[in-house]
């Protein structure tokens, strides 16, 4: 055999196991370079979505195509959405609702009766006189009297079976703020699921959703933003570790509601945006934030709110009725963690933070 005949086969045996080598890379962790992210706005909020997987662009796609069908379902400032016919006709007509909107509602009037009120679908009345998204007004004690006796679950009404809705009476008005963006994650990992992606995530707001594995088939670390940061910058003070199967009964939810998502400063008093609906008034109980981890977007957004005006104790019994895994950050830095969480929480910022035996 010829040295020129020698070397040419070796080399090819050479390119040979270079091939092989690829294609294992390429079996075991392909779907890493095929990643696809994109940011967009919806629900009032940025959307921001990665996916893994050959479809990860088209599933991203088609999921923002559902954020924006479900925002024209449930968002009263939408002219014709759902909840604006609903609002639109309080006092007056039954209004013909989708599925979705009427699935939310229920969560939410389930939630409002578990908590005698302290969780209230019925707010905008005082979300649009507050307009903290606008003028930001600070309402006089007139104007609340005023306007308090509107905001009230009991008169929202549900057909289940006809899929249609109500409100009592004239003036009274839903707001799904405190459940849309929970909502949307969970309608984002629907489609993750039916374009079979490997993993995605998307982060709507203070809402976050995990599908699948990440390509190196380690967990997902979700930070827990530090409620001193400052608005336009970014900080945390602790990291939950979570793992979210490859269906959708495996998928992860966090929703985090915090003071620090919106507010204004007046006459040297700063006001929150989570409102009590029995006071009218920013609900000041010594938490600066609330975080829950559970298996439906939806329900984690509102119990976020819900365990929040609660406070710590009633806020974490809540929780755990619903299945749901919690951490609490009071003013003085303490960080309650609730039992399913302990091990997966990491402290990161011991300045000013400690955690709660």
């Amino acid at each position: 055999m010829s040295k020129q005949k020698k070397i040419t086969i070796a080399l090819c045996s050479i390119l040979g196991i270079i091939v092989i080598v690829l294609a294992v890379i390429w079996t075991r962790f392909g779907y890493r370079a095929q990643s696809y992210s994109n940011t967009s706005y919806a629900m009032g909020t940025y959307v921001q979505q990665t996916v893994y997987g050959k479809e990860a662009q088209a599933a991203a796609a088609a999921a923002a195509q559902s954020v924006t069908a479900l925002e024209d379902q449930i968002s009263w400032r939408i002219d014709g959405s759902d909840i604006y016919k609903l609002n639109n006709a309080a006092g007056s007509t039954w209004q013909s609702m989708s599925s979705s909107t009427i699935s939310l509602l229920k969560t939410s009037l389930d939630l409002a009766q578990k908590t005698d009120g302290a969780f209230d679908p019925t707010v905008l009345p005082l979300t649009s006189l507050w307009d903290f998204d606008g003028k930001k007004h600070v309402p006089t004690a007139s104007e609340l009297k005023v306007l308090l006796p509107r905001v009230t679950y009991k008169d929202l009404r549900l057909n289940e079976k006809e899929k249609t809705a109500s409100l009592k009476m004239h003036y009274e008005g839903v707001d799904l703020n405190s459940i849309d963006k929970g909502a949307t994650c969970s309608q984002t990992l629907e489609v993750y699921s039916k374009k079979q992606v490997k993993a995605g995530v998307i982060a709507v707001g203070g809402s976050i959703g995990l599908y699948g594995s990440k390509p190196d088939n380690s967990g997902w670390s979700v930070a827990i933003r530090d409620p001193k940061t400052p608005e336009k910058e970014t900080g945390s003070v602790g990291v939950i570790n979570l793992n979210s199967g490859s269906s959708l009964s495996d998928a992860q939810y966090i929703s985090t509601s915090g003071t620090y998502e919106k507010e204004f400063t007046k006459n040297g008093k700063t006001y929150h945006h989570l409102l009590n609906p029995k006071t009218g008034m920013p609900e000041n109980n010594g938490l600066t934030s609330v975080t829950v981890v559970c298996k439906d977007g939806a329900l984690s957004d509102a119990l976020s709110t819900a365990c929040f005006m609660l406070g710590k104790e009633k806020g974490a019994a809540l929780a755990k009725d619903y299945g749901a895994e919690t951490v609490f950050i009071d003013t003085n830095g303490n960080i309650t963690v609730s039992s399913g969480l302990k091990s997966r929480f990491q402290l990161t910022n011991t300045s000013g933070y400690r955690l709660a035996s």
